[in-house]
């Protein structure tokens, strides 16, 4: 088992205006605008720095994240704070809520020197991992000898190149990008994958990709919220055995995976933040663990409900 693994505070839900997960409605201020996201990012980053938090992750694509981060960053001066990044996908959603579409993604060259530039002036050496956004299958990556070449130099520069996942079909994506490799080099050596009580499928993939020495993040592990706003009754009993709450059960239950060297918390105020935290406290038994893993839904279920989630 990874040793003590981390509970990571991702930007997701604060570094833009609107996402999906469930359960922002009420956190975030009553205004969206610029500002007040800036101002309620900062307090959740200080909040979370202030209970022990040392890993924040972002994304090109999570609106002004990385500035807001980068803001923080300089204007409070903690030089040990691990942040982590993302690349492939770009904002396009205007800072509106009503957008109609959000995000685009591209695996290309052009969008990985254009991104990695913007990153890079922003966030600079901070940036001590950073990854393909959202890795599939059907990815041009895969044949794109020209960026496979790229991403291993910038291995080779001493900054962790890995991805992430998503998709029913994480467990193939998983071993099929740990195999790439460039002039005898492994191009990735990090992963960063959905895993929650509802979604599992990809965790023995996941055993096999630390035990071979790579970084293992565990993303979306609330189920975008799912798992707070609807959660099953045993995760409900268990919260209540415990005397903590629901997410804090579904994080818990996360941080307990063997393979697990960071897992993501994706909070949109410090109240849930604090609720997050929770995790921390809970240490559960294998037979509860076992009985919240069966709580699991078929993978083209999961993934076909989450793809019908409205932005708000």
């Amino acid at each position: 088992m990874a040793e003590n693994p981390e509970i990571a505070v991702g930007l997701a839900a604060l570094g833009r205006p609107a996402y999906i997960n469930l359960g922002r409605e009420g956190a975030l201020p009553r205004e969206r605008d610029v500002a007040s996201m800036r101002a309620a990012t900062w307090e959740v980053l200080d909040a979370a720095y202030a209970a022990g938090v040392r890993w924040v992750d972002v994304a090109r694509s999570y609106g002004r994240a990385e500035e807001f981060l980068a803001g923080w960053l300089g204007d409070r001066g903690h030089a040990d704070v691990t942040v982590s990044s993302k690349w492939g996908y770009a904002y396009v959603g205007d800072w509106r809520l009503d957008a109609g579409v959000h995000e685009e993604k591209e695996h290309s060259l052009a969008r990985f020197e254009r991104q990695w530039a913007e990153s890079g002036e922003l966030l600079g050496s901070r940036i001590s991992l950073y990854q393909v956004h959202s890795l599939t299958l059907d990815s041009p990556l895969f044949t794109d000898g020209a960026l496979l070449d790229r991403l291993a130099a910038l291995a080779a520069t001493g900054v962790r190149v890995g991805f992430s996942t998503s998709g029913p079909a994480q467990a193939e994506t998983v071993r099929r990008a740990f195999e790439l490799e460039r002039s005898g080099q492994r191009v990735f050596t990090a992963v960063q994958s959905t895993w929650n009580l509802l979604e599992p499928s990809v965790g023995e993939v996941l055993g096999e990709a630390r035990a071979a020495g790579n970084l293992v993040m565990l993303k979306e592990t609330l189920a975008n919220g799912r798992l707070v706003a609807e959660p099953p009754a045993l995760v409900t009993e268990v919260a209540a055995a415990h005397g903590v709450t629901a997410d804090a059960v579904a994080l818990a239950a996360a941080l307990a995976q063997p393979f697990a060297d960071a897992v993501l918390a994706g909070p949109a105020s410090v109240a849930q933040l604090e609720s997050n935290l929770g995790a921390a406290r809970v240490s559960l038994g294998d037979t509860e663990i076992q009985g919240l893993l069966a709580l699991r839904e078929p993978a083209e279920e999961y993934w076909a409900h989450r793809a019908g989630l409205e932005w708000n």
